[in-house]
């Protein structure tokens, strides 16, 4: 069953865009987490990214650079988080779980290991922030080997001549990353947002998911008017950063708020 294809699906038949939400693993603890990912779920979200910890998150701002700090500190390791997955799955069939995160952590006991661990976790598709796709001659392979999607990333900066190396070998969902910088610092315009989905949209037919700097239910809801998919993430982890361990009701009501948000588009339409 392919449950990303089908949650796009769904929410397309309900006429709004699909509510994506990341939060890093282990962050506070590990044992905190399950809580959270339920919360998630529980507040609305159609598809969970679960962030692996990074000791340099280069494309992240400070609240998830904190949070992988928080994590990393805490203990977190590489089967705490296919632990954390797997329960996850076992939790809730039918949502996606996404992994996204770095390519040292996904390759340093090699592609084929990663592959296989998400394939065994229920692990839906992988985001790997710094292998670009000219230079992507093992992940990708042992990933669609795996039947888990290699979820690619579009930025303000990939032009016509690139786009084609970005789509190759890309599945799941396109996630356009909205500004030219780092995670939670800065918002686009949502004029610049539209052309870009606009061209994308033009050039596959996956569903074009929106991320980096969305922050509250106004803007999710005016890009969730153009775009097959929201991310929110950095907003998400700053609630985690402010209630630890006891975050998970916060969690839940912001989402629910983000989530009511998309239903502006379903009951115009």
């Amino acid at each position: 069953m392919d449950r990303l294809a089908s949650r796009f699906a769904a929410c397309k038949a309900q006429g709004r865009a699909a509510l994506i939400t990341f939060v890093t693993a282990g962050d506070p603890d590990v044992a905190s987490t399950p809580a959270i990912l339920d919360a998630l779920v529980a507040g609305g979200a159609d598809i969970i990214e679960l962030g692996m910890p990074f000791t340099d998150p280069m494309a992240d701002g400070p609240a998830i650079e904190l949070a992988n700090l928080r994590s990393l500190g805490s203990g977190t390791k590489t089967k705490h988080i296919f632990a954390l997955a797997a329960d996850f799955r076992a939790r809730h069939a039918d949502t996606p779980i996404v992994l996204m995160g770095y390519a040292n952590p996904m390759l340093i006991r090699g592609a084929d290991w990663f592959a296989d661990q998400c394939k065994a976790a229920g692990v839906d598709g992988v985001i790997c922030v710094d292998i670009p796709p000219e230079e992507d001659a093992e992940i990708g392979p042992a990933l669609r080997a795996a039947g888990v999607h290699l979820i690619r990333l579009a930025t303000p900066t990939t032009d016509a001549a690139r786009l084609p190396a970005v789509l190759d070998g890309a599945s799941g969902f396109l996630y356009h990353v909205s500004v030219a910088g780092i995670t939670g610092k800065q918002s686009a315009a949502q004029a610049n947002i539209e052309i870009a989905v606009d061209k994308l949209k033009a050039a596959t037919d996956l569903p074009v998911a929106v991320g980096f700097g969305v922050r509250g239910p106004e803007q999710a809801a005016a890009i969730g008017r153009i775009a097959d998919g929201v991310v929110v993430g950095s907003a998400i982890v700053d609630i985690i950063g402010s209630h630890g361990d006891a975050a998970a009701p916060f969690v839940q009501d912001f989402v629910a708020t983000l989530r009511d948000a998309l239903h502006i588009r379903e009951t115009a339409a």
